[in-house]
């Protein structure tokens, strides 16, 4: 007999009741538990079968988190459809460490990455090149289609999903995206329902210019916190239709909601897809009003703390490309970079910068003469996780600057809005 509240079919009582396995039926228990804290009545079968999985790091101390990986490997049980997963941490070749931080790296930090990685590939993991956060771009692959159900838990790759894509994913945490890809089915509550997709919030840009999307993004997080926001006005900026340029934009500022708030869907009125399919139809009663103008967005960039320890000197580490870049971001701050420095008088960045994008993406740039255009300015390019490295508390002894809000909310780094981190890298002076 069931003891749970939700309400099982035969094929999921029998997985719980051991039919295909102790450990699968484990598996499906933490999912029907999971499912009841948050009041769903049913699981629903996931139907883009690939997996995202947030969990990418071999911290020494996630012991638990090695040991489960262990219970499913003995019990033979994997996720059928694979899975992609968070960016690496580690890229020595094009993210260079002092002695001192390796060691903190490979004998604490990440001590179990090799370990981890060997688990990864047996659970589903689907090749050597799906460690990014951006999954859903072209190039890596693990894209859903519009109705789909996922089984995913990174929060920028879940806005994304839920909002441009309009797929259907809770924000769920690591090793429960995992749970949901193995057996197949997800807790059918919150942001998988029509109800739990109406919004909540209206949102009006009223900005005289197309407004950083990081800085958008961070001031409707703050304001609508998990709450679903439909924004008006910033059609006028991207257009109607999505484009590579509108879809690179509302990357980053639903990252940004994401790390700033708890968004989990976002509706822009005129463009992303449930919103141009049912417009107004989304909006909850009673639904709260936000209006974003070039006052809010400037308070909101001048509320950012900076956590360095010498406030007054300049950066001497960038990141640029956190979630990962897109390949025509890619190629658009390589043409910016370039052209800065041409302007400034210099063949070489003035300050230590690294551009992060997904292996799949990388590995397209470097067949372009681009590539070369960007490697001759003495950038470099990875596919880590900026945030990862941060990790480490010596790479405090950095002045990190970014363009990312999340990268910013997680560390000591330093935002800037795009135009003042060019100028920056490329040592032009202010005023120029």
């Amino acid at each position: 007999m069931n003891k749970y509240k939700m309400q099982l079919t035969a094929e999921q009582q029998a997985i719980l009741d051991g039919k295909e396995g102790e450990v699968k039926a484990k598996v499906m228990e933490t999912l029907v538990m999971f499912g009841d804290i948050f009041g769903a009545e049913k699981l629903v079968p996931v139907t883009h079968k690939q997996g995202h999985l947030v969990t990418s790091f071999g911290i020494g101390l996630l012991k638990p988190l090695f040991s489960t990986m262990d219970k499913l490997i003995a019990g033979g049980v994997k996720a059928e459809g694979g899975f992609s997963v968070d960016p690496r941490p580690l890229d020595y070749d094009n993210v260079k460490c002092n002695f001192l931080e390796k060691l903190v790296f490979n004998k604490i930090l990440y001590s179990q990455q090799e370990m981890y990685e060997k688990q990864l590939r047996k659970v589903g993991l689907t090749g050597s090149s799906k460690f990014t956060c951006a999954c859903y771009l072209d190039e890596v692959g693990n894209q859903p289609k519009e109705g789909d159900v996922l089984s995913w838990a990174e929060s920028s790759a879940v806005v994304y999903a839920n909002s441009v894509l309009g797929a259907r994913c809770n924000r769920n945490s690591g090793m429960l995206d995992l749970f949901g890809s193995i057996v197949g089915y997800v807790p059918y509550f919150g942001l998988l329902t029509d109800e739990g997709r109406k919004a909540t919030w209206k949102v009006y840009v009223k900005t005289t210019k197309k407004p950083e999307a990081q800085i958008l993004g961070s001031a409707i997080g703050m304001k609508v916190m998990e709450d679903v926001p439909y924004v008006y006005g910033l059609d006028k900026f991207l257009g109607n239709e999505l484009t590579d340029d509108a879809k690179a934009y509302l990357k980053d500022f639903g990252a940004a909601t994401a790390s700033n708030g708890a968004v989990g869907l976002y509706h822009i009125d005129a463009l992303t897809p449930e919103a141009k399919r049912l417009g107004e139809k989304l909006l909850a009663d009673n639904c709260k009003e936000y209006v974003i103008d070039d006052a809010e967005l400037e308070r909101i960039y001048k509320s950012y703390p900076v956590m360095w320890k010498n406030k007054e000197k300049e950066g001497n580490l960038c990141f640029i490309g956190c979630p990962h870049l897109t390949y025509s971001q890619l190629c658009d701050w390589t043409d910016k970079i370039v052209a800065s420095l041409k302007a400034a008088g210099r063949k070489k960045v003035a300050v230590r910068t690294v551009l992060t994008s997904a292996p799949d993406v990388v590995a397209k740039f470097k067949q372009t003469k681009k590539y070369a255009e960007l490697v001759a300015t003495g950038a470099t390019l990875t596919s880590i996780c900026p945030l990862m490295y941060t990790n480490n508390p010596l790479t405090k002894m950095h002045r990190i600057m970014t363009n990312s809000n999340k990268l910013r909310t997680y560390s000591a780094a330093r935002y800037y809005k795009d135009e003042e981190i060019l100028k920056k890298i490329t040592g032009v002076k202010e005023g120029k």
